[in-house]
């Protein structure tokens, strides 16, 4: 399987997930190991398929302003597939929802933050992933913060 994509299958819950990373054109990317990585650290609760678009800053301006009325670039934008609920699993092998994160935006916190490229993109990536599971750092009193905190931990993320 190429680096691009993952099937994760875990025995003890059973729980498949499957993380597919592109350009954004749906043309698939080498990912430097992020859809693996992020199979290993997902909750038990992320099943279905998740696709990662890697996109160009302009790009992710055009989605800000067209989604969220927006005009700049945001470092990732999470599009749940219909509302799951709160921290609801999906039921196997659905379509979980779409994460798409800005390179250029993405580069530059990397070196602010001193974190490789490779580090951002599993950071932001795991942060898209639990909006697409219900997460709302907004309005949840710290509580997607603190599970983020601990996944990127056991993943081997400095925190």
């Amino acid at each position: 399987m190429s680096d691009s994509h993952e099937f994760c299958r875990l025995k003890a819950s059973q729980r498949e997930l499957h993380v597919s990373v592109t350009d954004g054109r749906g043309r698939t990317r080498r990912d430097g190991g992020l859809a693996g990585w992020l199979c290993q650290v997902a909750p038990s609760s992320a099943t279905g398929l998740v696709v990662v678009a890697l996109v160009c800053d302009r790009k992710m301006r055009d989605l800000n302003r067209q989604f969220r009325t927006l005009d700049r670039v945001t470092d990732v934008l999470s599009f749940s597939v219909g509302s799951v609920g709160e921290h609801l699993s999906l039921e196997r092998n659905s379509f979980l929802g779409d994460i798409v994160i800005a390179r250029g935006k993405a580069s530059r916190q990397a070196r602010v933050n001193g974190l490789t490229e490779q580090q951002e993109w599993r950071r932001l990536a795991l942060h898209g992933l639990l909006h697409l599971l219900g997460y709302d750092h907004e309005c949840d009193d710290g509580e997607m913060r603190r599970l983020e905190r601990r996944l990127q931990k056991r993943g081997g993320l400095p925190v």
